[in-house]
């Protein structure tokens, strides 16, 4: 049986009014009456009722007008109106449908009348239900919403912490739902180098966004402690596998731009191809995908091998994520690899290649299927942008100031191990140091690439004249390294207080033949682009700079005022 609902009766007939006031009360219901429309209307306003049985033709008022007001009255709340008429006429009775619930006939027949009230009831009942349910969704969807504007806010902070706004970089990113899938990522090194990360999640959204926190982690606090890119891939390869679920994975192109040395080192595991565009020649080269993406292999089966390539200040290299490519037109045709490349390939000046793309795509007219990332890097000369100074937790008051370590990597040490971050950290320990940290770690870095690659594994730095060669260089240094079994880089680090603050000697041997070094400084105005910067830049930044007569070892040293 229906509860017992509250039911308004607008009938002028007092015959009629009264037969169903007891018809209904009966049936169990509460019962208002009124005479017209314009009354029932008063009533409805006053007690709110459940549902109206409502005479069509009516004085003042007639039925049709008045159920719409009541209708309008009762805004998102369902109050069924059943018609009571004696039209017959098909016109009427669609009339009745179109601004009521149902209608019944005259005369009135209680069985009838009884099932149509539970009907009515039974829909108010259920549109009452989803009314409910949907606010209760709508509120539900506003906490979640909250909750990731907020989540979005750390990770914009996280995400965007490097140097994105750096001046030899342009990106664009146009994220498919709240949270990109996609991640770009910037940090510099110590030496001045810049780390770049394009990342693309599987599928968009949070849960694409998910492995981006931990990934940016890594990725800032490796860059600034001068780990490599080999090394930031083995470890950010590593946590993904370790904390995602099967089936999700970052494709991404990480890359490693040497503004002092002029060249990338890039690593594409997954993404679209990159496209590195000299200025000088007019040239592409592509940046191919070579590797599975991170997340997939485990630590044993991870290759952490790249590409170096030779660099003029204004090269420009592009990267992105296959958004751009899968965006579609109306049609459902894809914007795909041929209309990327004719626009790379079309011949507009350098500068304005990332405008191209960007209009090229406003012009596809393309919707988004994914998430979208490009970033435009380009070389610029050593010196001319803005490095943030490094941040360190500690204030530096509990400093060493005396004190002196030797250290010594052998064959297969040098293989796997970077010791660059190891002695970086070391030294930053000493206060006095940390305003140089940018040159120190530039010179430690020339110095240890100079002991390992022409002394340890006697490369000729004349290989590196043209870019040919300079691939040539790579190549042969990672096959020698990895065939390495014996040899060894010493490190000697002093520590000297002295009147005006204090000084750091730094003593590096290793087991070549040697070499002549004055040979190498005559060479150098004429020794090409590629190769040759290394010793000048270490007598530039070093305030003492000696080699060793034999070309086996050379001694520099840093020097600083104690602060007042």
């Amino acid at each position: 049986m229906a509860g017992r609902l509250s039911i308004l009766i607008a009938e002028d007939s007092a015959a009629d009014r009264l037969l169903l006031s007891t018809i209904v009360t009966r049936q169990g219901h509460r019962v208002l009456t009124a005479e017209n429309g314009l009354e029932a209307l008063q009533q409805f306003e006053r007690e709110r009722p459940q549902l109206v049985l409502m005479d069509a033709m009516m004085p003042v008022m007639d039925g049709f007008e008045a159920a719409r007001r009541i209708k309008a009255a009762a805004g998102e709340t369902l109050v069924p109106i059943i018609f009571l008429t004696s039209l017959t006429e098909s016109e009427a009775l669609v009339r009745c449908l179109e601004v009521g619930d149902d209608f019944l006939a005259k005369p009135y027949n209680q069985v009838i009348l009884d099932a149509k009230i539970r009907a009515m009831d039974r829909l108010r009942r259920l549109q009452d239900t989803v009314r409910r349910q949907r606010d209760l969704i709508a509120k539900h969807n506003e906490h979640l919403v909250n909750e990731q504007r907020v989540a979005k806010a750390v990770f914009d902070k996280v995400a965007h912490s490097g140097c994105l706004s750096a001046a030899n970089i342009r990106y664009l990113q146009s994220p498919f739902a709240l949270f990109n899938g996609d991640l770009l990522l910037a940090a510099f090194k110590p030496n001045g180098d810049m780390h770049v990360l394009l990342g693309d999640f599987t599928g968009h959204g949070l849960p694409a966004a998910i492995g981006a926190m931990p990934l940016a982690e890594v990725f800032y606090g490796m860059s600034a402690k001068g780990f490599s890119l080999p090394e930031i891939l083995r470890e950010m390869n590593a946590k993904l596998k370790r904390i995602l679920p099967v089936g999700v994975f970052c494709c991404a192109t990480m890359l490693n731009l040497s503004f002092q040395r002029r060249i990338v080192e890039v690593w594409n595991g997954g993404l679209p191809d990159g496209h590195l565009l000299r200025i000088a020649s007019g040239e592409r080269v592509p940046l191919v995908s070579r590797h599975l993406p991170l997340g997939v292999l485990d630590a044993g089966s991870f290759n952490e091998s790249y590409e170096v390539h030779a660099l003029e200040p204004g090269d420009r290299i592009f990267l992105l994520s296959d958004g751009v490519l899968e965006t579609r037109d109306a049609a459902g045709q894809l914007f795909g690899e041929d209309r990327l490349l004719q626009v790379l390939d079309g011949g507009a000046p350098a500068e304005m290649l990332f405008d191209e793309v960007k209009r090229s795509l406003a012009t596809f007219r393309g919707e988004a299927q994914d998430d979208v990332s490009m970033i435009e890097l380009s070389l610029v000369e050593d010196g001319a942008l803005q490095r943030p100074p490094l941040i360190f937790t500690d204030s530096g008051q509990s400093s060493p100031l005396d004190w002196s370590a030797s250290f010594e990597f052998r064959a297969e040490t040098l293989k796997r191990f970077n010791p660059l971050p190891f002695l970086l950290q070391l030294l930053m320990e000493v206060q006095g140091l940390r305003p140089q940290a940018g040159a120190l770690y530039t010179v430690l870095t020339e110095l240890f690439s100079n002991a390992l690659e022409h002394g340890v594994l006697g490369l000729d730095s004349r290989l590196k004249a043209d870019a040919e060669g300079f691939a040539r260089y790579y190549q042969e240094r990672s096959q020698r390294l990895q065939a390495l079994q014996d040899g060894f880089v010493r490190f000697g680090l002093e520590l000297l207080p002295t009147v005006e603050g204090g000084s750091l000697r730094i003593d590096i041997q290793d087991s070549g033949t040697g070499f002549d070094v004055g040979s190498m400084l005559a060479l150098q105005p004429t020794a090409g682009c590629l190769s040759g910067r290394g010793l000048r830049l270490i007598h530039r930044l070093a305030h003492e700079c000696h080699w060793a007569s034999d070309g086996r070892g050379v001694s520099v040293e840093f020097r600083w005022t104690a602060q007042a």
